[in-house]
């Protein structure tokens, strides 16, 4: 297991984007329990809505547990004429068909698109303390930065927008929040103690949305990020100069 477990974090590493890698070298991938397509995107290094549009799915992007999305996009993908599998229907005893089950709970809120400009989000610092680790491209694990503080220290968004996710769901992120500002933005807050925001709430930037903690970690601190359409980018080139 331990053999299976480095393979995988050394396939990963040299495949590319996101806190864990992800070229969409894998064709599908099928639907989990807690799952959003932003997650999914995330842990793939791809953008929501080329996920959406790869497998036909219009906001506010319903998926299904057992659902098999595409990875890739048509012209990607050596089955391209076969098209995206769908989502087979059960029929119960009585002949009546069986719902498939919701990943998530659907959004309580929708939120209006806005420009993608980074100079139209006021960008603020999500919580204050030191940066510990900087962000880097090409290194697994520096897809953000790192800001050490106190356990349960408040952590604020970064700026307005929709929460999409909040939850353990992705591994090594620990208790994870990410935040939709507007459609090519995305911001994420993990290892955090505590989450007091719902996916669906919409929220201001600088209201609280967390409590720094070290879960999935070992030490207390919160790990930023920051994703233009789908691919991380330096939070200092976003963040106020200090």
């Amino acid at each position: 297991m331990v053999l299976v477990r480095f393979l995988l974090v050394i396939v990963i590493f040299f495949t590319g984007c996101g806190i864990f890698g992800s070229g969409p070298h894998v064709s599908y991938y099928t639907v989990k329990p807690g799952d959003t397509l932003y997650t999914i995107g995330w842990a793939y290094g791809l953008d929501y809505k080329n996920l959406a549009s790869w497998n036909e799915i219009d906001s506010p992007y319903t998926i299904y547990v057992g659902q098999k999305l595409r990875l890739t996009s048509l012209s990607e993908d050596p089955l391209k004429h076969q098209g995206a599998p769908k989502l087979k229907q059960r029929i119960d005893n009585n002949n009546v068909e069986i719902q498939p089950k919701l990943a998530t709970r659907p959004p309580l809120n929708k939120i209006q698109p806005t420009s993608s400009k980074k100079h139209l989000i006021s960008w603020r610092w999500p919580t204050e303390g030191k940066i510990i680790q900087s962000f880097s491209n090409t290194t697994l694990d520096r897809k953000g930065i790192d800001i050490v503080g106190q356990l349960g220290q408040p952590v604020v968004a970064a700026a307005d927008g929709e929460v999409v996710y909040s939850g353990m769901g992705l591994p090594r992120y620990g208790k994870l929040i990410i935040i939709k500002h507007n459609n090519s933005f995305l911001s994420a807050y993990a290892h955090n103690r505590l989450l007091v925001t719902e996916e669906g709430s919409l929220v201001k930037g600088g209201q609280k949305i967390a409590e720094m903690g070290r879960s999935g970690t070992d030490q207390v601190k919160l790990h930023f990020e920051i994703r233009y359409n789908g691919q991380p980018v330096d939070p200092l080139n976003y963040l106020p100069k200090l």
